[in-house]
């Protein structure tokens, strides 16, 4: 055994292998590819993607916290048409498949998006983030209820011929009850998981650190309850999953794809280190001769309970 073969199937999709860069850590592909040859890569996830630009929330922003950081960005972005004009033919130069992640606050916006970028070609997949509030449910949201995770899924498959991957909320009971929602109505994958929600206080102040109260935590932190919630979508629902938190090495891939994930995003780690991805390829491949395993999706689900 000489050669190993990285490449992973995500339902219809196919990635030369199981590194994805995660949707908010790292704009619109254009900053990282200062740092790291995007062309070696599974694929790379947008910064989430509303109809129309979105400033955010005010800072402060984001706070490190111990083995991880609070993000309350507020899905900042350029909106559908900068994207399409202005980021993609950027995109183009490279030979990596295109996610892009869309954030909505209706279920119309969610098709709205999907719609208008469905027909460009460069790209390949779409990941929604349901971690939205829901303006005509008062703020609640999506991402907290099956049966609009479901009609989600529904509506924005009933738009685009292109695979769609729906962004589950671990803030949650039972996430198992979110993935089996997507795959009845149609959807062919699942991210697990976004951000827990956490806050933090300065004590001298009494003040929130984050100005929006709350946040979104990832990093190393967040990896055990990433794990299981991937785990348990991988006992109760036949669906692929891509997993997400706090993946720092490459020893931390194999443990999701052993725990069920066909295949990983990096997220925090880009802040930290943006050539990291691009270091895993080699030890993954180092692995995978040791334990003769003559194809890496071959780890995914082999765990031993």
């Amino acid at each position: 055994m000489n050669k190993v073969d990285l490449s992973v199937q995500v339902g219809p999709l196919k990635f030369r292998n199981p590194i994805l860069l995660a949707s908010g850590t790292v704009g619109y592909g254009n900053e990282m590819s200062e740092f790291i040859d995007l062309n070696t890569i599974g694929g790379i996830v947008t910064k989430s993607l509303s109809l129309k630009p979105r400033k955010g929330n005010p800072p402060q922003r984001i706070v490190e916290t111990p083995s991880g950081m609070l993000n309350a960005i507020g899905l900042a972005n350029v909106g559908v048409e900068v994207f399409v004009k202005e980021k993609i033919p950027f995109l183009k130069k490279f030979d990596v498949p295109l996610i892009c992640n869309i954030a909505a606050s209706t279920i119309e916006e969610y098709v709205e998006c999907t719609k208008i970028l469905t027909a460009e070609d460069s790209i390949t997949a779409f990941e929604i983030n349901v971690s939205c509030p829901n303006v005509k449910e008062g703020g609640l949201q999506f991402g907290n209820s099956v049966s609009a995770v479901g009609k989600i899924t529904e509506k924005v498959k009933a738009v685009t011929g292109k695979p769609v991957i729906i962004k589950l909320s671990p803030n949650v009971s039972y996430i198992s009850e979110f993935a089996k929602a997507v795959k009845e109505n149609g959807g062919d994958a699942v991210s697990a998981i976004n951000t827990l929600v956490g806050t933090a206080f300065d004590i001298y102040s009494r003040r929130p650190k984050i100005h929006n109260v709350t946040a979104g935590l990832s990093g190393p932190a967040i990896k055990p309850v990433a794990l299981a919630k991937v785990l348990e979508i991988r006992q109760k629902v036949d669906i692929p999953v891509i997993g997400i938190g706090g993946i720092m090495n490459w020893k931390d891939i194999i443990e999701f794809m052993i725990a069920g994930a066909s295949a990983i995003q990096i997220g925090t780690l880009n802040f930290i280190d943006p050539a990291a991805a691009t270091g895993m390829i080699k030890s993954l491949e180092e692995y995978c001769l040791k334990m003769r395993i003559e194809k890496i999706s071959q780890v995914t689900g082999s765990y031993k309970i």
